[in-house]
């Protein structure tokens, strides 16, 4: 039995494809169509899904869509209501879409993908909740979902167990955790949906000087995690701005305007939000804790990629254990809806495998076997030398350990934000250079922004205070004191980005000002090749860490098929690019530049 999950909103869009209860397929529309948060209906990702696993639209048992349009509809009306007569005009800017296209998602649906089949809807944040629980390795655990809204839930939390999933209690619009940081995001001159993690790695370079302002005058929070927003300082109930008139007399400022500079209050505002955002993840935690009276907990919603947040429930929290969904976000809501129909409509019984979960390492999109590499580079005329497949990881360890940046492209693409190791630029940790070189030569983007390591499991412990494994990179922990480098006197009085000039670890590269990491650690089992490639490093240098970023620059989706990955490889400053077997040197490349794609720097609006 095939069941074909859909997700689409108003910044990504994505399919999730199970057969038998068993996932096989999911992929975000962006990275076909190449537009960064594409929230179009994603046919080039349901496709590809159809076409990888040779099935046609008929071969679909049920297609499910991952919320209920017309209640939330009935939210967007009852919004414009309550504040009229300013909400009216947002509401009459959005009903275009909604009459055109949001309201008959089923019809559209049913005539675009050609099916005639059942077509069923999830609600949001149940999505959410399936999409945490189901492929977690726990046999029953608490869930708790965060993001910034779906029809009216904002956070939710319950109990799954077995193929059950029970929803207890949920927060409502327009009080929200994902909000309240976007709101923030804005304010700060980032883009919203987008922008959030630049917030947050921008957060250490402040203080957190407005903590108390903002919970004395934007929430009221209780206990246990829920509160109310003081809705005077927002904007988003009835206009296109996140905030408001209120919001910059209360901090004394306007917003920033994006790729403006960034001020000392960004930096103290973006240290501010994290703390109350952590705050308020660690209340909601220990209620869920004291509520469910489960050990384990599971996570999802767009909150959940809040990696700093995740790091402080896991250490500081009640929990044993956490799981969270490396697609926490909308387009995780299509694999939840196919779950939740499988399990909760249909009555399936659930395997589970107490050490592994069931996602397969979050790899779920396209590959390129060597032969169709082969015929991409020499249709091209591409110059590349050609390995055996065991020679692969140790050529890579040789270039990283020699200082070379690789762009590595390897096996299925990742589902979900997080390069994991197959759509991957790598570089080495201990350079104190690399960072800088990596983010304005590389990325293109902001000077500021952390690298994320990849170290092995086995090793992880003696680098960074992390006693769980973290798979999927969505856990930040601190690096141990021995690795810690003594500061001079004078690093300690700088201010602001003048922290990224000083050296403080073993590996300055992947070590944040707080000397923090964005830990994603490396097991054989999650993947072969890639964990080989850091064994290899290791002999090679005494180092079980390496840099992993995501394969793309600012603006741009993660590259998909091995084309994508020649014209970023190209258009940046990489040294080298390992495609499956294949490896090109940047400087034996005579492919002019006008034959390149050019690279697109603008997010979708």
């Amino acid at each position: 039995m095939h069941i074909l999950g859909i997700s689409c909103c108003y910044h990504d869009s994505a399919v999730a494809l199970i057969k038998n209860g068993e996932i096989i397929s999911a992929a975000q529309e962006e990275r076909f169509s190449r537009r960064k948060h594409d929230f179009n209906f994603p046919i080039n990702a349901l496709n590809w899904c159809l076409e990888e696993n040779g099935l046609s639209p008929d071969d679909l048992d049920y297609v499910v869509f991952y919320e209920k349009p017309f209640i939330k509809l009935e939210r967007i009306l009852e919004t414009a209501m309550r504040f009229a007569p300013s909400g009216i005009s947002q509401f009459v800017q959005s009903v275009p879409l909604w009459l055109k296209e949001k309201l008959w998602i089923k019809d559209i649906i049913a005539k675009k993908l050609n099916y005639r089949g059942e077509i069923l809807f999830c609600q949001h944040h149940e999505s959410h909740a399936a999409s945490a629980f189901y492929p977690s390795p726990f046999e029953e655990a608490a869930f708790l979902t965060m993001d910034g809204v779906g029809e009216w839930d904002t956070a939710s939390f319950g109990i799954g167990c077995g193929n059950q999933l029970q929803i207890q209690y949920s927060l409502r619009f327009p009080h929200s955790l994902g909000m309240l940081y976007s709101a923030f995001t804005y304010y700060t001159g980032f883009r919203v949906n987008s922008g959030e993690y630049k917030l947050m790695g921008l957060a250490p370079y402040g203080e957190p000087i407005y903590k108390d302002l903002i919970f004395k005058e934007l929430l009221d929070l209780k206990e246990d995690g829920s509160f109310r927003l003081n809705m005077r300082y927002f904007g988003f109930c009835n206009s296109q701005r996140m905030t408001n008139s209120h919001f910059d007399r209360l901090f004394g400022a306007k917003p920033r305007k994006p790729e403006s500079k960034i001020r000392q209050i960004d930096m103290d505002l973006a240290s501010s939000i994290q703390q109350v955002t952590e705050e308020i993840m660690l209340r909601m935690s220990r209620y869920v804790h004291r509520i469910t009276g489960k050990r384990k907990l599971c996570l999802a919603g767009g909150v959940a990629l809040n990696c700093v947040g995740n790091g402080r429930i896991l250490r500081d929290g009640p929990f044993e254990d956490i799981w969270i969904q490396p697609a926490s976000g909308d387009a995780g809501g299509a694999l939840g809806a196919a779950l939740a129909v499988w399990h909760r409509y249909l009555g399936n019984k659930r395997s589970v495998n107490p050490t592994r979960d069931s996602l397969k390492g979050s790899f779920l999109g396209p590959k390129f076997s060597d032969e169709e590499i082969e015929e991409f580079l020499k249709k091209k005329g591409i110059s590349y030398q050609r390995l055996n497949r065991e020679e692969v990881a140790d050529f890579t360890a040789e270039l990283i350990a020699k200082q070379n940046v690789v762009g590595w492209f390897q096996g299925r693409m990742e589902f979900g934000p997080r390069a994991l190791g197959n759509r991957s630029i790598i570089a080495d940790a201990r350079n104190p250079q690399m960072q800088s070189k990596m983010n304005l030569k590389i990325k293109f983007r902001e000077s500021f922004r952390p690298f994320a390591p990849t170290v092995l499991r086995e090793h992880a412990g003696e680098w960074f205070e992390l006693e769980k494994p973290s798979p999927y990179m969505l856990i930040t922990a601190p690096l141990r004191q021995e690795k810690r480098l003594a500061l001079p006197k004078e690093a300690l009085e700088l201010k602001g980005l003048d922290k990224l000039k000083v050296i403080r670890s073993e590996i300055p590269a992947v070590t944040h000002i707080d000397y923090s990491a964005r830990i994603q650690t490396i097991e054989r089992q999650d993947n072969p090749l890639y964990y080989d490639l850091l064994v290899a490093f290791y002999k090679k240098t005494g180092c079980p860490v390496i840099i992993n970023t995501s394969f793309n620059i600012r603006g741009e989706p993660i590259v998909c098929t091995p084309a994508d990955a020649f014209n970023c490889f190209m258009r940046t400053d990489m040294d080298y690019l390992i495609m499956g077997s294949f490896v090109l040197d940047k400087q034996r490349q005579k492919t002019p530049t006008d034959e390149i794609e050019p690279l697109k720097y603008q997010e979708l609006d």
